[in-house]
């Protein structure tokens, strides 16, 4: 019985990736004692409910939200993230009508406290300016004032995916003119299967970015690359400054910070979010990779997670991405 007690023990304290089998973009926020997770599904809203991430895949779940049919958001539904802003839950997500081209960012509003209650409420588009393809919404209130950071065209046609930001005047509108902070500059930006004839023939992409703050420091981690390639990685931006609307005041690191390991059979690690442990100790990233290179942006992405360090200099450390075989701890407690 002891035996068989200590190894159950050990299981509870212990895990190893992926947490699910499949799920890409994956979002986390610790509430109340419980972590509250999602990913891409596509078509529809879903909500996790635990006390010990590591375990997700027994975790709580329930249907949020199931758009309307014949709208501009009813289809392809990426990257949803869900926030708690002023005691009030939100939901931010990219959508389209099935084309494309029409992918626009979109938020719901929950008043409830606890987010599998209450009402869901559509508050509608976020409307940027100018109205342009856009996906992957983050917010984060910086000194007292919220701001919104995603991955969205210049023009109306797909060329490259840039990073842009604004100021909020409440949770589901922004204020003023959107802002380009980042587009895809280096190498490590830019490269991928150029002689793809399934996928767009482009690799020029900025996306997936994720405010992090840590010791009076602001930094914006980011997704490049197409995701359909193995070379999907992630970029560092770092604030000089305190004016975050101040393009020339988003550094970018020259290297990526986060990339594929062959070794350890991780392939295109991206689209990632951050958490800190339950007791406040660690932070940790959350991210989707593949096992086997060439397997792209579909349904075999699955999400993982692993402590992160923080460098001398006050940069994130995220190390290398971790093999399937290796026994993490689970967060702190």
């Amino acid at each position: 019985m002891l035996l068989a007690f200590g190894s159950l023990f050990a299981q509870h304290k212990t895990f190893q990736n992926p947490l699910l089998p499949s799920g890409a973009d994956p979002f986390s926020t610790y509430h109340d004692g419980y972590y509250y997770y999602t990913h891409t599904l596509g078509d529809k809203l879903m909500l996790w409910k635990t006390k010990n991430l590591a375990d997700l895949k027994n975790a709580e779940s329930k249907l949020i939200w199931t758009p309307p049919t014949g709208t501009m958001y009813s289809k392809e539904i990426w990257a949803p993230e869900f926030h708690i802003i002023n005691n009030k839950w939100y939901v931010y997500f990219a959508a389209d009508d099935g084309d494309n081209n029409n992918h626009r960012m979109f938020v719901l509003e929950n008043t409830s406290s606890d987010p599998f209650k209450g009402t869901w409420e559509f508050k509608g588009k976020i409307d940027t300016h100018p109205d342009r393809w856009a996906i992957d919404a983050n917010v984060y209130n910086y000194n007292n004032q919220l701001y919104m950071i995603w991955s969205g065209w210049e023009g109306k046609t797909n060329g490259q995916q840039n990073i842009y930001i604004a100021k909020m005047k409440n949770p589901w509108t922004l204020e003023g003119n959107r802002i380009l902070i980042s587009e895809p500059t280096y190498n490590w930006e830019k490269q991928g299967d150029l002689d793809d004839a399934i996928n767009p023939p482009h690799v020029s992409v900025n996306e997936g970015p994720q405010f992090l703050a840590h010791n009076n420091k602001l930094f914006i981690v980011f997704s490049a690359n197409g995701c359909w390639t193995d070379f999907y990685n992630l970029g560092l931006l770092e604030l000089k400054g305190d004016n975050p609307l101040g393009p020339q005041n988003w550094v970018k690191h020259s290297q990526p910070i986060f990339t594929k390991n062959e070794e350890n059979g991780v392939y295109a690690p991206g689209h990632n979010s951050f958490f800190t442990s339950p007791d406040g100790t660690e932070d940790w990233i959350l991210f989707h990779a593949n096992d086997n290179p060439g397997e792209g942006c579909g349904t075999k992405r699955s999400p993982r997670m692993q402590k992160i360090e923080w460098n001398e200099d006050g940069t994130p450390n995220l190390g290398i991405p971790v093999s399937n075989k290796t026994i993490l701890e689970i967060p702190s407690e």
